[in-house]
């Protein structure tokens, strides 16, 4: 390996900037091979093997990542940390948390047309944060088709020039090596070893000249001087191409395209030395979130900011993050962009591991930082006496499917509230909210695997053991005909007994207006001091309708009434405003209410027909669809659906969009429901009872 570790450029190390520690994303569709080239990487770089990382629970690096994993390196006397993000939609929030910290993204992908969506979902996002980025290529060992037209298939994915770097060498239909176009050499692969330069000669090389003309022609688009030089048919210099390619991939420019198979490990190494010279720095970095850093700093104070949060069963809480200027001692205290402040209680590297521990961070490091309480995933972190501005706007994406959680053992209730503000706080992607009917805590996320895992590691980790149990649908009840009933309480015992009297005038309010009280009492015919006991009982006696729901969209007027001097009361008159209530109601044609709701789907323009079904089928009315703004590929369509029929919609969506769609929603009314649903609906709710 000694003999393939050189610069690509001719100067060797000589024309290679040093920029500090670098941070690198691997993100890219699920199952695209971002872990096995992170494993590829640790190989080819010498690494040792890693045990099992406290991200995830698996050893090395996972199969199937559902977490962020990172991981440090060592190539040529530089750093580099590797952040490998999940592929899957339903955690990608880890992906969005990290961006604003690294370098540069490579974007690891494969000749598959089916997964053209998420691959543009993650280029959308690399887009919109401004970061560098490379796409790799990968599994180009099982290529069916020719680079140029995988090439041709990815492009509609980024809004910027995909610029091909490499073009493979063919032996038969196997790819026995690539030619890299910016150096102008060819190169053999060899099985789990470095590959060999071989001379470029034959069809090999006529495909080398037309395929470097191609990308030169992409680069001269922001070149005027490299333009006027293929004009007038004169080759550039080499030095100034690399230059072309390192301006052009930093400002956002183009994409450069490199190839390789992760698993064979080939690709790996000329992949690194693209990022050793052409991958920003932590200096550019640093600007692109508003941070002075080196010799322009503003102070001398540290900066960091945090992009992931992590509880581990036995060693407390570590913050991972990337200090972005100065320097960050153990036990400096650090200040935050919310407010919240805590001392730093070991500083150790990337994968959390004890063997990483350091006394200080310096500018470009990777870091997790211990016990910092206070602190939460997206903020900044000063390390002096000014509470830094937030450099940082972090929001998850719309939750999509919910489940309702209970401790399996009513003592550990306390317990799990303590364990979802944890698991909240390791993933903010994760809704909690408190059902005050049925006193769950009901968990929302962004679908099936998502609450899965989220379940799995209250108990596996947090040893909490929990029921699970769809939410409860806000079903409501009304009424269609008006009424007048008297309510009536009357017992009599040994000493004081109760009596209370009511006369209440029952009638149906226009959908949305809620519960209108209203005293109508002349005569004192119900003393003033009991007003406020009647109108309690009317609204315990509206919590469950004649249905089992509470009821809604009423006027209740006290008419008339009667007392008793001695034995009246305010729980008399409660309980007599109750049981009109439970009278009358049922002669004013009960009819449950459900909640429907404007449902807005995102997805690839080829699923739309599928979509359009799938909420047919499950009692939607399609108000329209169109093309998605500023999405290539992509329609929206914007439908009202029951809120019952919403509960698990994302599992058939992403079958049917190959884990692309979403889709957001909000309450729009109450609409009755009758017939034979209805009466499916209310069985059901007595037998749950």
């Amino acid at each position: 390996m000694a003999n393939e570790v050189r610069s690509p450029r001719g100067t060797e190390q000589s024309g290679h900037e040093r920029s500090g520690p670098r941070c690198i994303a691997l993100v890219g569709p699920f199952q695209s091979g971002k872990s096995s080239l992170l494993e590829a990487i640790l190989s080819r770089t010498g690494t040792p093997p890693r045990g099992g990382d406290h991200h995830t629970g698996n050893n090395g690096t996972t199969r199937m990542s559902t977490s962020l994993t990172a991981a440090t390196v060592n190539f040529m006397g530089d750093s580099y940390t590797f952040l490998d993000c999940p592929g899957s939609i339903e955690f990608a929030h880890d992906m969005r948390s990290c961006l604003p910290a690294v370098d540069a993204a490579v974007v690891v992908c494969e000749a598959d047309e089916k997964k053209l969506p998420q691959l543009q979902i993650i280029l959308r996002e690399l887009e919109d944060r401004g970061i560098p980025r490379f796409l790799f290529l990968n599994k180009i060992d099982k290529a069916s088709k020719r680079v140029r037209e995988t090439l041709a298939t990815l492009q509609p994915a980024s809004r910027i020039p995909l610029v091909l770097r490499q073009i493979p060498i063919w032996n038969g239909d196997l790819i026995a090596g690539f030619v890299d176009l910016a150096l102008e050499r060819a190169f053999v692969y060899r099985e789990h070893m470095p590959s060999e330069v071989i001379e470029l000669k034959g069809s090999d090389l006529e495909r080398e000249k037309e395929a470097r003309f191609s990308m030169l022609e992409k680069l001269a688009d922001h070149d005027d001087a490299l333009m006027e030089q293929l004009l007038e048919d004169i080759a550039p210099p080499r030095d100034a191409v690399f230059d072309d390619l390192v301006r052009e991939l930093r400002e956002g420019l183009i994409c450069p395209v490199l190839l390789g198979s992760a698993t064979r490990q080939n690709g790996v190494l000329r992949l690194m030395k693209a990022l050793r010279h052409e991958a920003p720095g932590i200096t550019e970095t640093a600007k692109r979130l508003g941070v002075a850093s080196g010799k322009d700093a503003l102070s001398k104070d540290g900066w960091a900011y945090v992009f992931k949060t992590v509880h581990l069963q036995h060693g407390g809480k570590l913050s991972l993050a990337r200090v972005l200027n100065g320097a960050i001692d153990d036990g400096a205290t650090a200040q935050s962009s919310s407010g919240g402040s805590g001392r730093v209680s070991g500083i150790l590297g990337a994968a959390g591991t004890a063997d990483g521990k350091r006394p200080r961070a310096e500018t470009g490091d990777t870091v997790a930082l211990g016990k910092l309480d206070a602190i939460k995933t997206g903020e900044t972190l000063s390390f002096g006496k000014v509470t830094p501005a937030s450099l940082v706007t972090l929001a998850p994406a719309a939750p999509v499917l919910a489940v309702a959680l209970a401790a399996a053992d009513r003592k550990d209730d306390v317990k799990l509230g303590q364990a979802l503000a944890k698991l909240n706080e390791e993933d903010p992607s994760l809704t909690l909210i408190h059902d005050t009917q049925t006193h769950d805590a009901v968990m929302w996320g962004q679908g099936e695997m998502h609450l899965r895992l989220a379940v799995e590691r209250l108990g596996e980790r947090f040893g909490v053991a929990v029921k699970q149990t769809p939410p409860a649908i806000g079903y409501r009840e009304t009424i269609r005909k008006p009424t007048t009933i008297r309510g009536r309480h009357k017992k009599q015992s040994g000493g004081h007994g109760q009596f209370g009297d009511v006369v209440l005038e029952i009638k149906p309010m226009p959908r949305g207006s809620g519960f209108s009280f209203v005293d109508k009492i002349v005569g004192g015919a119900v003393p003033r001091n009991y007003i406020g006991a009647v109108e309690e009982g009317v609204r315990d006696g509206l919590a469950h309708g004649p249905l089992g729901f509470p009821v809604v969209d009423v006027q209740v007027t006290l008419t008339d009434g009667s007392y008793h001097s001695v034995d009246s009361s305010d729980l008399a008159f409660r309980t007599a405003a109750r049981i009109g209530m439970g009278e009358g109601l049922t002669q004013c044609q009960p009819v449950l209410l459900e909640p429907v709701h404007v449902v807005e789907i995102v997805c690839p323009t080829d699923a739309t027909a599928k979509v359009n079904a799938i909420l047919s089928a499950r009692r939607g009315q399609i108000l329209g669809f169109d093309t998605r703004e500023g999405w290539s590929g992509w329609d929206t369509v914007r439908s009202m659906m029951p809120e019952s029929e919403i509960g698990d919609l994302i599992v058939e969506l992403r079958s049917a969009t190959a884990g692309a769609g979403s889709f957001s929603r909000q309450f729009d009314h109450m609409a009755e429901v009758t017939g034979r649903t209805a009466d499916q609906i209310v069985a059901a709710h007595r037998a749950a009872a």
